[in-house]
């Protein structure tokens, strides 16, 4: 059987109806599973297609859009099954037709939406599930202390991975953890509903709806999402305007934004290679004077 023919077996078992691929196509922009589009009767799918060890990525991105979708502030592409077919994983995803970001209305759209999913808040930091942010599983467990639990579940799992890198960044990046408290003296964090890998990539326009998709979802401070939308490019200005005029920032957050981003540019030096090596030690750097200072 073929790969069209056992995804429309799939779509119809959860469809509970027939579907018959008549056309399938491979689709652009992901750089770690296949993607491809199937058109038939009765609709357009979006699939995903990996080796069968990567099931558990898909059903984390289902589980994270399912949990964005129940926030009702960003429209997302409603998952429809996935599983395992002839040793490959997939995951079948509503197809929809997305525009970027683009001009002041959209921006502005889009940082009232993020405020909007930000209200969304759990009792306690961290997620019901493990996940994975880019290809790097990324642990959840829930902790009542922001400060340990970004230590312990963001900084420290990047940081012993980072190793290979050298002693100094590792060394550094410890010492740094241990004193992570001290960014938080004067703020407890709401735990917000997080998209958990925002960046400009991960968001874009669908029927004049903000838009957004490829989640690494948990509960934590919502400057963390805020901080990532600039980090590779960033959103325009009025997004970030719109977003401080429905919820304004608290002072501090400059310095918490270079630690939130370093998470994140530690997972691109584990991904990637050295070419973020630098970047990664001096943020780590900078924070550490600002602690000295």
């Amino acid at each position: 059987m073929s790969v069209a023919e056992s995804l429309s077996a799939e779509i119809s078992r959860a469809l509970g109806r027939p579907f018959r691929a008549v056309a399938m196509r491979e689709a652009g922009g992901g750089c770690i599973h296949r993607a491809l589009v199937l058109e038939g009767d009765g609709g357009r799918w979006f699939v995903k297609l990996n080796s069968g060890e990567t099931l558990p990525m898909f059903e984390a991105e289902r589980d994270g859009l399912a949990a964005l979708a129940e926030a009702r502030a960003f429209r997302v592409p409603q998952p429809l099954c996935c599983g395992l077919i002839g040793g490959q994983a997939y995951l079948v995803l509503e197809h929809l037709d997305l525009a970027p970001v683009a001009g002041r209305a959209d921006a502005i759209a889009c940082g009232r939406a993020l405020a909007a999913l930000h209200r969304t808040t759990g009792a306690r930091y961290g997620w019901r599930r493990a996940n994975f942010i880019g290809a790097t599983p990324q642990a959840n467990t829930e902790h009542d202390n922001w400060a340990r639990f970004f230590a312990e579940a963001r900084l420290r799992p990047q940081l012993t991975r980072a190793a290979a890198h050298g002693p100094t960044l590792r060394k550094k990046g410890e010492s740094l953890a241990e004193k992570l408290p001290a960014f938080f003296l004067d703020c407890r964090p709401p735990a917000s509903l997080l998209h958990g890998d925002l960046w400009h990539g991960n968001a874009a326009m669908c029927g004049g709806l903000p838009t957004v998709f490829d989640p690494a979802v948990y509960h934590g401070d919502r400057e963390a999402d805020l901080a990532m939308t600039e980090l590779f490019g960033g959103f325009p200005e009025a997004f970030y305007a719109a977003y401080r005029e429905a919820w304004p920032l608290a002072d501090g957050y400059e310095s918490r934004k270079t630690l939130y981003n370093l998470y994140h540019v530690l997972n691109h030096l584990n991904l990637f290679g050295a070419g973020y090596l630098r970047q990664a030690e001096r943020m780590i750097d900078r924070l550490l004077a600002e602690l000295r200072g």
